[in-house]
């Protein structure tokens, strides 16, 4: 009898071995019977797919091409490129992060000269999008849509990620729509990929062509990050997946909100990360961090008190593992916020609490506002908004806009920002719109239709 119970008792703890554990989580039952509920993430995923949109777009771009030297004479020597539009279509995903506004998240490079964008939902519907604003620089966009029962997608505090949780990548891989694929977090504060702002969360949920601009959740259904490249030979899917943290993308939708820009967040410091022979060299405790080499006078960094020689190893309470991440939560948090910055000095750590400056004034291409506006580049001034750059024979120039020249004013209305002159653009009757314009000491008033 013993003999039967010990061979049953190791079947038991064998079955229990081989069998696949399930994730402590509601929305994955596990009861093994048969005929019973197995684990599955389709309860969750049918909460959450409603909220993962199909972006399509059309526009044109300018390319470039050599001239050959046969002809060279027709067009002028020393004239070594042409350039012509090219009309282009393409494909991404989006994910709804407000239902009752219509705010959608896509990546920059998904909408980037885009003159027409179109929503399709899950259900079938499909809706033209304006873009309220973008950052190329983090590859973030943040569009809008005017429909009723939307869903929408909660999100998470990225910060608290750690590598092996459970990630699931929702969108639109080579026109496939809602397309769902599952792995878990790679890796953590991945950059050097592109030139910009970069802090990727690293997965091996499959991401392929398409998948840009979608969701990356995690097992109760929340924003963990925006799915954006990839790394493969051929472009596609090997397991190396990167995504947009949630809390990077929302500190920059807030500020596209606020504002109608990016005010990026500047401290002021050059350095480099904490490796082996700096560690050795300098005698530091820690192998991991931002190094700073150089406190910029004037700075946010010099009015907090930092100095050279410091490592910056947490944020906010969160650890910092190179200079790179530093730089991109720095960039990304915004101009006039604060964050307290755990430093490591003569060997005792110790907080210090910084407020950001602005690195530098952030532009918008005016055609965004308004397509007579086209061609104009826009900025935030103490005036108003400051035409800071004109392109020739532009929309914009057409109508008698200026270099230099400040919109204060729209139908009477004032106009102190770029989220002001977009708010009145958007919000008036049809018609004309009468922008009052200061031009040096003159003053003058420019219609748009």
């Amino acid at each position: 009898m013993n003999k039967k119970l010990s061979l049953l008792s190791a079947a038991v703890m064998a079955a229990m071995l081989l069998a696949p554990a399930a994730p402590a989580h509601a929305g994955l039952p596990f009861f093994g019977s048969n005929n019973q509920e197995m684990p599955s993430l389709a309860p969750m995923l049918e909460q959450t797919t409603p909220a993962v949109v199909y972006v399509s777009v059309a526009g044109s771009r300018e390319v470039r091409q050599r001239v050959p030297d046969a002809f060279q004479q027709f067009f002028g020597r020393g004239q070594g490129e042409m350039r012509r539009e090219q009309p282009f279509r393409g494909l991404g995903s989006g994910v709804i992060i407000d239902a009752k506004k219509g705010y959608i998240v896509t990546n920059n490079h998904v909408v980037q000269d885009a003159s027409e964008i179109e929503i399709r939902l899950k259900d079938g519907r499909t809706f033209k999008a304006k873009k309220l604003g973008a950052d190329p620089e983090s590859d973030i966009a943040l569009l809008q849509i005017d429909a009723e029962n939307l869903a929408q997608i909660p999100l998470a505090d990225s910060d608290k990620l750690r590598v092996g949780d459970y990630a699931i990548a929702i969108g639109n891989p080579f026109g496939l729509e809602q397309t769902v694929t599952s792995g878990i977090i790679s890796s953590l504060g991945r950059s050097g990929l592109h030139e910009g702002f970069e802090d990727f969360i690293q997965t091996d949920a499959a991401i392929n062509s398409g998948n840009s601009g979608g969701a990356l959740v995690n097992l109760r259904g929340e924003l963990i990050g925006i799915n954006t490249a990839i790394l493969g030979p051929n472009g596609g899917n090997v397991g190396i997946g990167f995504a947009i943290p949630a809390n990077m993308m929302k500190n920059l939708v807030d500020q596209i909100i606020e504002f109608g820009e990016i005010r990026r967040g500047s401290l002021g410091i050059r350095g480099n990360d904490v490796n082996a022979e700096l560690t050795k060299a300098l005698n530091l405790k820690v192998n991991r961090g931002a190094f700073v080499g150089e406190v910029l006078p004037d700075s946010s960094a010099a009015s907090a008190g930092l100095k050279s020689g410091d490592v910056i190893v947490s944020m906010n309470g969160n650890r910092i593992q190179s200079f790179n991440e530093l730089r991109a939560k720095i960039a990304t948090l915004g101009a006039g916020r604060e964050a307290t910055l755990g430093v490591l000095r003569d060997g005792k750590e110790q907080n210090i609490k910084v407020k950001l400056q602005e690195a530098s004034s952030g532009q918008i291409a005016a055609t965004q506002l308004h397509p007579m506006l086209q061609g104009a580049t826009l900025n935030n001034s103490d005036a108003g908004v400051e035409v800071s750059a004109l392109e020739s024979n532009s929309a914009a120039a057409q109508i008698g806009l200026r270099q230099g020249d400040i919109i204060t004013g729209v139908n009477r209305q004032r106009v102190s920002n770029l989220a002001e002159l977009r708010r009145l653009l958007e919000n008036r009757d049809g018609g004309v719109a009468a922008l009052f314009i200061k031009r040096g000491n003159d003053q003058l008033y420019i219609l748009i239709r």
